[in-house]
């Protein structure tokens, strides 16, 4: 079993393999504009991705980037050998359930030219996290954070909110977003002509759905395996995948996505119960080349692969 994360993030385990997604990419149309500018050298924990962060210039520890978590976590060990100070209590939604915990106060928290003075951060424990600690959109929130896979950084950078869409090369798909408690959720996104919701989530290992898109998706769906997911906060969920056609977002296809469903907690957080919605993981976006994950203008850019995907309408 693969260990999971907080809010809306989570990792699973399959029980049976499958062939990987493919992508059916419209063309598009924007010309081009560089990306900048802090790069961080990223680990891997169980196929999410990890940043080192520093608190109280001691460290580095590697936490997983979770743009699906509303907050950043520190593992109650880590938080044990800084000894930091108690915070309040506070209630967390994980994909297993909704549990009240406590919390311990961070300061001078940094990663690369990123710091933030103090976060009250859920202390959790490590054998849940899979790491010392997960850093939350609370940390990333006013900054640009393009995950390049090519070479296996991460790019962040502030940002400014902007009166119109940033100019990107033409092989870059961006679709706006809309925020909510500070994550970025996608409306322009389809299965089959019915819009669907999409929220990024860096944390999660694959891709999860609610129970209303898969009434949607029933007649469809071919059957994966079972998955066990382990949230942050110790509870398993298990849950059925299968593989489906007919998903497009912002003009993007995918072919034989993989989905796991569950009518887990973080869906109703987002008022999304009754609203097909996925969240989706890191198997799909390791589809790209690069994502640029922006929260302060709502855009996120998918730069395409180089080869390998076929053109279409993803219908």
């Amino acid at each position: 079993m693969i260990h999971g994360g907080l809010l809306a993030a989570l990792a699973v385990a399959a029980a049976a393999t499958v062939s990987p997604a493919q992508l059916v990419i419209a063309p598009p149309t924007a010309p081009a504009a560089p990306l900048a500018d802090v790069d961080i050298a990223l680990g891997d924990a169980q196929t999410r991705l990890t940043v080192p962060v520093s608190i109280r210039d001691r460290g580095p520890w590697n936490f997983i980037i979770d743009t699906g978590a509303e907050r950043t976590v520190v593992s109650r060990e880590l938080a044990g050998i800084l000894g930091l100070p108690a915070g309040p209590g506070v209630r967390v939604t994980a994909m297993t359930g909704i549990s009240t915990v406590a919390t311990v106060i961070v300061s001078a928290l940094s990663v690369s030219s990123i710091s933030h003075a103090t976060i009250d951060a859920p202390a959790l424990e490590s054998r849940n996290l899979g790491a010392p600690g997960m850093l939350g959109i609370d940390a990333l929130q006013g900054h640009s954070v393009a995950i390049d896979f090519d070479r296996n950084v991460m790019m962040v950078k502030p940002s400014r909110k902007r009166s119109s869409t940033m100019r990107r090369d033409a092989g870059d798909i961006v679709i706006s977003a809309r925020s909510l408690f500070g994550q970025l959720i996608v409306t322009d996104a389809r299965y089959r002509g019915r819009k669907i919701a999409v929220v990024i989530d860096t944390g999660s290992a694959i891709s999860v759905g609610n129970g209303a898109l898969r009434t949607v998706m029933a007649d469809r769906l071919r059957p994966i395996g079972s998955v066990s997911m382990l949230g942050a906060t110790g509870g398993i969920l298990t849950a059925d995948a299968f593989a489906v056609d007919g998903i497009e977002i912002g003009g993007i296809g995918f072919r034989h996505f993989q989905i796991a469903f569950a009518d887990a907690p973080p869906f109703a957080r987002f008022g999304l119960a009754d609203r097909p919605a996925v969240l989706l993981g890191m198997d799909s976006l390791r589809l790209f080349r690069s994502v640029d994950i922006d929260f302060a203008n709502r855009e996120i850019c998918f730069r395409l692969p180089r080869d390998g995907m076929a053109i279409g309408t993803g219908a």
